[in-house]
């Protein structure tokens, strides 16, 4: 009988103090700073920019040097940009095609869209 009280004693305790992950995040905000990444592997892999933009020519929008050298001319910001919370200064033209892209880079961490405007930047002459 002891041991039929001390099996079920440790069978609740076991299942009671094991949580989820799920569980102890719960309620609480994503944490976007998980991996640092290089802006150069964001704009060729998650955040797919080099499907339509090149470094040194126009394919379907701007080439990154002529991003640069507008926003540094412009003193607009890249990532105001890409967080549609400004408007286009580049190639204003091209701004329905690009907003598909949005929903990519508003779910950008911070880190990842200075990572980005960083590598974009680095275009500049």
């Amino acid at each position: 009988m002891k041991n039929k009280y001390l099996v079920t004693i440790l069978t609740f305790s076991t299942l009671f103090s094991c949580k989820k992950e799920s569980q102890e995040n719960f309620g609480k905000p994503k944490d976007k700073t998980t991996a640092k990444v290089s802006g150069q592997q964001l704009f060729e892999g998650a955040g797919n920019c080099i499907a339509c933009h090149k470094p040194d020519q126009k394919i379907i929008g701007p080439s990154l040097e002529e991003i640069a050298k507008t926003y540094k001319t412009k003193k607009g910001s890249i990532i105001a940009f890409l967080q549609e919370q400004s408007d286009p200064i580049v190639d204003p033209s091209q701004y329905e095609v690009m907003k598909t892209n949005f929903a990519i880079t508003k779910s950008m961490s911070d880190e990842e869209l200075k990572a980005l405007e960083d590598y974009i930047y680095s275009f500049s002459k």
